[in-house]
């Protein structure tokens, strides 16, 4: 039986989607025969400061944000959230880690390799645990480096434009689906969504399902 493809869009910056990480991990091994997650990301945080104006200006800014955060965070045992995210080094957008992650991807493709989860997955635990500026060059070169990709290799995909054009394409199946919520699962080539807060016991039930009954042989119309 061939795999099932589920695309998982995300922001970078999302606390939703670092919260749901070991979610995510848990499905790969437990599926690892069945299922192939395809990581897009899509634009929830491009414009930090503009976000916070339009969304929390009204709340307490910024620092109310931050304070959201924490207690979204403070409601799961597994999330190792440090206290001063969101209050220092933080971020003007996630676009430039979007663009890296595409870069990665790309090598991935040429080199046979899967490190761009783990790359984007160092990222997220970088901003989150350490509130490490990841709209910052260098703060990104030094995490591809952790994961063993070379800074030359990235700038090549980067460069040319590949990384912007793949990053571009990614918004645009966002778009395309209609994807409002990080993190956002579609399964079913489209026709099912899970997205937020979904506990595991329901993605493994989804994908179950799937696995009984592939693409084609529903009974509904």
């Amino acid at each position: 039986m061939a795999s099932i493809r589920i695309t998982h869009f995300s922001d970078i910056l999302c606390v939703w989607a670092y919260i749901s990480q070991i979610r995510i991990a848990e499905l790969e091994s437990t599926f690892s025969q069945d299922v192939v997650f395809d990581f897009q990301f899509f634009n929830v945080f491009g414009d930090v400061y503009a976000k916070m104006d339009r969304q929390w200006g009204g709340r307490g800014g910024l620092a109310a944000y931050g304070q959201h955060v924490q207690e979204v965070a403070a409601g799961f045992d597994h999330v190792n959230l440090c206290a001063d995210v969101w209050s220092r080094n933080v971020p003007t957008s996630s676009l430039p880690a979007h663009l890296f992650i595409a870069a990665a991807k790309l090598l991935d493709s040429e080199q046979g390799s899967v490190v761009a989860p783990l790359f984007a997955a160092s990222i997220r635990k970088a901003f989150f645990e350490s509130a490490v500026n990841v709209s910052c060059r260098d703060e990104l070169v030094a995490l591809a480096e952790g994961q063993g990709i070379k800074a030359a290799d990235l700038d090549s995909k980067l460069d040319s434009g590949q990384a912007h054009a793949l990053t571009a394409q990614d918004y645009k199946n966002a778009t395309e689906l209609d994807i409002r919520s990080s993190p956002t699962m579609v399964l079913n080539e489209g026709r099912q969504t899970l997205s937020g807060n979904v506990g595991y016991r329901v993605l493994e039930a989804n994908i179950r399902e799937l696995i009984r009954h592939p693409v084609g042989q529903h009974s509904w119309c």
